[in-house]
């Protein structure tokens, strides 16, 4: 299985596609073709472990493994049964199913769960008298069940728990930014990797961190405390997993590590607590010699003499909204300071949609539709 071509699904957050597709094709894996929620592509099992291991914005890397007709309950047991389950999960292994349905005869996804379980259970019993279990919090096997105008698609999951997990955040904040989302962020204000880098509204530094850990060449997929103990990567569970050709993988990921060299990355936050917490993951991460952290109230920004830097921060909004009027005037002082003191600076924010984001007065941003934490948000990109 390790040599035949498998067919991908790489998921992201909803309006980030197009940044994902671009890291797909930087890593030159086969056919890859953007799609809602996500980047389909192609190859052998080695596709899987590189893409789990460099990719910055994707959530999990799924492998298809049956696709059919499914105008019915019988369909859908008979063909998850026939599914090789045994590929991918021993009898003492455990694993969970989910499932999305839209559009079909079958329309609870709970009642699709149940049934690919029960088809995975009776093709292991049939076959030696025992089954695996049942697992929904720590499962080494993921399986996944989506429905749509009747046609469905099994995968399993080779990443096992969600890539935003990278393994360096100590302290989480305050609705903290997901670290795929922040690498998703940096990448589409375009930042050079030489100009400074600064985020006026850093909380516990996810994004400073991120554009680090990215400049630095640093695979997200490694030295995460998560990833160090058995269960690994989902794929790693897998009977007949090639742990030399993996180790080979990572060995050579971890030799592409560089410190980035004169570049000045600075994260922002009026409270201190928040910039203590941020300087104690940047050291979690390993790199807190290179991020600088400094307690400023983003109202009175002032930009650094003789920087062309990026701008690149996630506004208050959501759960971190505040009172109302407090927020527009937030947002409005903080787009006069762009305007009038920023000249030369690029700038990237996660902010609210509507009329709020237009106090900013950013001259024509370029605008991503995004959907951060089930929150309708807007990414602005523009000169200051």
């Amino acid at each position: 299985m390790s040599s035949t071509r498998q067919s991908f699904f790489a998921t992201c957050a909803p309006g980030i596609e197009s940044v994902l597709h671009a890291e797909v094709r930087a890593l030159r894996l086969a056919k890859p073709e953007r799609q809602v929620g996500g980047v389909y592509f192609e190859g052998g099992l080695e596709a899987a472990r590189q893409a789990n291991l460099w990719l910055r914005t994707a959530i999990r890397v799924l492998m298809r493994v049956k696709r059919f007709d499914c105008p019915d309950e019988g369909s859908l047991y008979e063909e998850a049964k026939s599914v090789a389950w045994e590929r991918y999960l021993t009898l003492d292994g455990t694993f969970i199913v989910d499932a999305q349905v839209k559009d079909s005869a079958l329309t609870h996804s709970r009642f699709l769960e149940q049934r690919v379980k029960d088809a995975i259970v009776d093709r292991f019993r049939e076959k030696s008298g025992r089954r695996p279990s049942v697992e929904r919090e720590s499962a080494q096997l993921g399986v996944h069940v989506h429905l749509f105008r009747d046609r469905c698609t099994l995968s399993v999951d080779t990443s096992g728990r969600a890539l935003h997990r990278r393994g360096w955040r100590v302290h989480q904040g305050r609705a903290p930014l997901a670290e795929t989302f922040a690498s998703a962020l940096v990448k589409l204000s375009g930042w050079d990797q030489r100009a400074p880098l600064i985020d006026p509204f850093c909380g516990t530094g996810t994004i400073p961190i991120e554009a680090a850990l990215e400049a630095a060449s640093a695979a997200p997929g490694l030295g995460a405390p998560g990833r160090t103990g058995p269960e690994g990567f989902g794929f790693e569970n897998w009977p007949g997993h090639d742990a030399k050709a993996w180790q080979r993988e990572k060995d050579a990921a971890r030799a592409s590590f560089q410190p980035p060299r004169k570049v000045r990355i600075l994260g922002l936050d009026q409270d201190a607590t928040r910039i203590t917490e941020a300087r104690e993951n940047a050291e979690a991460a390993g790199v807190g010699d290179w991020v600088e952290f400094e307690v400023a109230d983003a109202r009175d920004f002032a930009p650094r003499r003789g920087w062309n830097a990026w701008i690149v921060s996630n506004l208050p909004y959501g759960e971190r909204i505040g009172k109302a009027e407090d927020l527009e005037a937030l947002y409005t002082r903080f787009g006069d300071i762009l305007r009038s003191h920023c000249d030369g600076y690029r700038v990237a924010v996660l902010c609210a949609t509507g009329a709020l984001n237009r106090r900013l007065g950013l001259r024509k941003p370029q605008r991503y539709e995004v959907l951060n934490g089930g929150i309708d948000c807007r990414v602005l990109v523009a000169d200051a």
